[in-house]
């Protein structure tokens, strides 16, 4: 079994849709209580950002016109996946603009069977399903919500100082986001009774339902 507390977790943040695609990422890899490893930048947008969304984020499709495409980052996602599992608050999400640029990467570890590959970005930690099986009675489980209930403001502010470009140090930018679920995922993991978690119990506590998790222990099973 994999240790949540020895291996890369890569934490993942996509601002954009399936409309103009994927215009900026975040990564954050967190390994044991370090956050070890970061990346982020902008794409260019596929079609036009509607000023909703530029409201959002503040990406205009005018500042990611000279940008490169995110499907530039094949080599980097692939190997993020390979050395570890990916990991995101609504992880959904993220899967689906994944998957939306390319639909599977090569076989890497199934990290909810390690004995096992799978040609799958997934299975994913999923630091939102996770907070809400641990933590069910929370006035509320958005990002925001939780980086202020778990007092972990002025960690977060301290790492985007030390990470996020200057202009994106705030919710709704990719890394800082990313860093966020980070930044839960390891004060989760230094809980009483929490410390000695595995990834393959991350992954499954993870999962969207009962009937998924109970899908997932028979998968392990057989």
């Amino acid at each position: 079994m994999h240790s949540a507390a020895t291996t890369p977790i890569h934490v993942v943040d996509f601002e954009g849709n399936q409309r103009c695609g994927i215009i900026e990422f975040g990564v954050a890899t967190l390994q044991g209580s370090a956050i070890v490893q970061t990346k982020t930048r902008l794409c260019r947008a596929t079609a036009a950002i509607c000023e909703w969304d530029t409201r959002q984020h503040g990406i205009r499709k005018v500042d990611t016109d000279d940008c490169a495409p995110f499907a530039d980052e094949w080599a980097y996602f692939v190997g993020l996946r390979q050395s570890g599992p990916l990991c995101a608050h609504h992880a959904t999400v993220e899967q689906r603009l994944l998957k939306g640029v390319w639909a599977y990467p090569p076989q890497s570890t199934d990290f909810l069977n390690v004995e096992q590959l799978t040609p799958d970005w997934g299975p994913w930690i999923d630091t939102c399903r996770l907070f809400q099986c641990v933590f069910p009675d929370l006035r509320s489980h958005k990002l925001s919500a939780l980086i202020e209930d778990f007092d972990l403001h002025r960690a977060l502010q301290a790492q985007a100082e030390k990470h996020c470009p200057n202009n994106r140090r705030r919710f709704h930018c990719a890394l800082y986001d990313a860093i966020a679920s980070a930044l839960l995922l390891r004060h989760l993991l230094t809980l009483p009774g929490y410390e000695t978690a595995t990834v393959a119990w991350l992954i499954h506590n993870s999962a969207a339902s009962k009937v998924v998790r109970e899908k997932q222990q028979q998968k392990r099973l057989f």
